[in-house]
């Protein structure tokens, strides 16, 4: 019988060979691009994290090196030199290497340059290549440290983690919007939001947060829009008013960037990404936002009930000249193009309880308080003459009681598309799903 033990603590390897300079050392990797200069060859090595130089020697030599090809996998060991020219100032003088696997054909991409300079049609198809190019691979290891981060501030301040039925009964936004599917004969859907569990749950709870996918059956094909991506949500109980769920991602939004700046440097200077700083985030009215472009354009608004994405851009610019910040709140959106769960506000029934926070031109979350009371949430179903036997299971919560709550819902993409000045959101997806995209 074998005894497993766990595993021993992981380091970075770029990590461990810079605390082993004049040491000997081992490290696993895929070759990148060899540098032939006759008797002295480097391997470029993709780690984990980074490149490593290594370079041939009197017991490895540049002969040896010269048939090893780009994609081959190896564990290479040898000794740790300071090299300043190097990209992470050491280098290592290989003394052994073993092949752990060759590609059976020639990379379909340069991988080993630094870029790569593919366009989407040709990136997108080879997914499962193009995102080992350091450049590629940068930007999910910020994605990923966004979402680490958003949990992590989230559960400090009291909320729980929860995960919610990607299929469903019924739509949470009570569109058309939607995927159906067959499930053992009867009708469902795949999930558009957590909307309606993650307020069941906030009765429990009181806070809580997911990070799961979303879906949306729109027929869009615009650099904004997939039809499945990663939501940030949260929700939670006895708030004052939708200021409180405001606030709170304020303040997530500050822990997600110093997480980043702190966790994910090298990653930042390889994409030459500028962080935003925050502070307060402004905050107009729909109404006076629309008031404030027409002073911009000297022209009256063509769509008098929503936001298009030139006006995104043209707030988001006047409240970085005026204001000193790229994002900016807008509330209090016209009562009809807002959810049916979202909270009339009791001054003007006609606007929403209900907030979008725009970012460098671009929406990247929606939010707003929501309706505790059973009488006027049917009310309000029945106004839009919505089939209010669909919803008995969303109605009991509001049917024994539920405190005064709201939340928002964050794109992951679309936040890491803005954060790094990405021109498609298909970028910031590790393999996008849009109209015509179902593989890899």
């Amino acid at each position: 019988m074998e005894l497993i033990e766990s595993a021993k603590e992981y380091q970075d390897q770029l990590e461990y060979l810079k605390g082993n300079i004049g040491k000997p050392a081992e490290v696993n990797g895929y070759v990148h691009r060899v540098r032939d200069f006759g008797d002295v060859v480097f391997i470029i090595l993709r780690l984990d994290r980074g490149l490593l130089q290594c370079i041939s020697s009197d017991s490895v030599t540049g002969a040896e090196l010269q048939n090893l090809k780009d994609g081959m996998c190896l564990r290479v060991s040898g000794v740790v030199h300071t090299e300043e020219r190097a990209e992470n100032g050491f280098e290592l003088i290989i003394d052994k290497y073993e092949i752990l696997a060759k590609p059976a054909a020639q990379l379909p991409v340069p991988l080993g340059k630094k870029y790569m300079g593919l366009s989407l049609d040709t990136d997108l198809p080879l997914r499962q290549i193009t995102l080992r190019h350091p450049i590629k691979r940068a930007v999910f290891k910020i994605q990923a440290e966004i979402a680490n981060a958003f949990g992590s501030h989230l559960t400090s301040q009291g909320f729980t983690k929860i995960h919610t039925p990607k299929i469903v009964s019924a739509g949470a936004e009570g569109g058309a919007d939607i995927f159906k599917v067959d499930y053992f004969g009867m009708p469902a859907y795949l999930s558009q939001s957590p909307q309606m569990y993650k307020q069941y749950m906030a009765g429990v709870f009181g806070r809580v947060y997911e990070i799961g996918s979303v879906y949306r059956a729109e027929r869009h094909n615009t650099s904004r829009h997939l039809n499945e991506y990663i939501g940030l949500d949260l929700e939670m109980a006895f708030i004052n008013g939708m200021n409180d769920v405001m606030q709170v991602q304020t303040g997530a939004l500050k822990a997600m960037v110093e997480s980043v700046k702190k966790n994910c440097e090298p990653e930042l200077q390889l994409l030459n990404a500028k962080l935003p700083t925050i502070d307060k985030i402004p905050s107009v009215r729909f109404f006076e936002a629309k008031e404030i472009i027409t002073q911009i354009t000297g022209k009256p608004p063509k769509n008098k009930f929503d936001l298009d994405p030139i006006e995104e851009q043209q707030l988001c610019e006047w409240a970085e000249k005026t204001r000193g910040s790229e994002f900016i709140y807008v509330t209090h959106y016209p009562s009809k193009k807002r959810p049916f769960y979202a909270k009339d506000d009791p001054e003007n029934p006609e606007l929403a309880l209900s907030f979008d926070l725009l970012f460098r031109g671009l929406e990247v979350t929606t939010g707003g308080q929501r309706i505790n009371d059973y009488d006027e949430q049917v009310q309000k179903m029945n106004a839009r003459k919505m089939d209010i036997s669909l919803f008995d299971s969303y109605l009991t919560m509001h049917k024994y009681g539920m405190a005064p709550h709201g939340g928002l819902g964050m794109g992951l993409e679309r936040l890491t598309m803005r954060l790094l000045n990405l021109q498609n959101v298909r970028e910031a997806s590790l393999f996008p799903r849009d109209m015509s995209r179902l593989v890899p």
